[in-house]
């Protein structure tokens, strides 16, 4: 660590690109075993961290007038912080695709059992989506995640409150729009 403050702004002239070169080179050598630890916590995983932390440094590699941004760690973090939520968006969208896959009708149903199960599954698929981002992911945490609500509490750092507030908030919007029989798409979702 160096003896300047982590927060105290860069200065505001366009560097060259040896000098961008340095202060990322700078801020890599002060901040990434931090920056690393911290995505660690988030992703749960110290490959996946370290991918993310080189690709918030190409990021930052990547600005054309990185001088123009005050707090270079603060962006770097953020950046990190964002590209990590992308990460485990994604990672939620293939185990909750692996999930639907998993609820497909034996061949041994009748037809129009297999049939109003699919189309169930499509309200829910919709109305789902219809969802706030931070509810939607709380759902899929706690049904096709398998966890409970003190665990999504501690990974999203939130209250279990707002995470029973976040789950009732969904299975009443799912329940609506499967009595509905999936019209009204989009209803309730400025609500939820």
């Amino acid at each position: 660590m160096s003896a300047e403050h982590p927060f105290q702004p860069r200065p505001a002239a366009d560097p060259s690109t040896a000098d961008r070169s340095a202060v990322i080179s700078s801020l890599y050598r002060e901040h990434n075993q931090s920056l690393v630890r911290f995505l660690v916590g988030r992703l749960g995983s110290e490959q996946e961290a370290c991918e993310v932390a080189q690709e918030a440094y190409v990021r930052l590699l990547q600005l054309d007038q990185p001088g123009a941004i005050g707090y270079l760690r603060a962006f770097l973090f953020r950046t990190a912080v964002n590209l990590a939520m992308d990460r485990l968006r994604h990672r939620q969208v293939v185990r909750s695709s692996a999930q639907l896959k998993r609820l497909d009708i034996t061949p041994a149903s009748a037809p129009e059992d297999q049939v109003a199960a699919q189309q169930e599954i499509a309200v829910i698929q919709s109305a789902l989506a219809d969802l706030p981002p931070r509810c939607r992911e709380v759902f899929l945490m706690s049904r096709l995640g398998g966890l409970g609500t003190r665990e999504i509490a501690r990974r999203l750092k939130v209250t279990e409150r707002a995470i029973r507030l976040h789950l009732s908030r969904a299975v009443l919007h799912c329940r609506e729009r499967l009595d509905a029989g999936g019209d009204a798409p989009g209803k309730g979702a400025h609500q939820v």
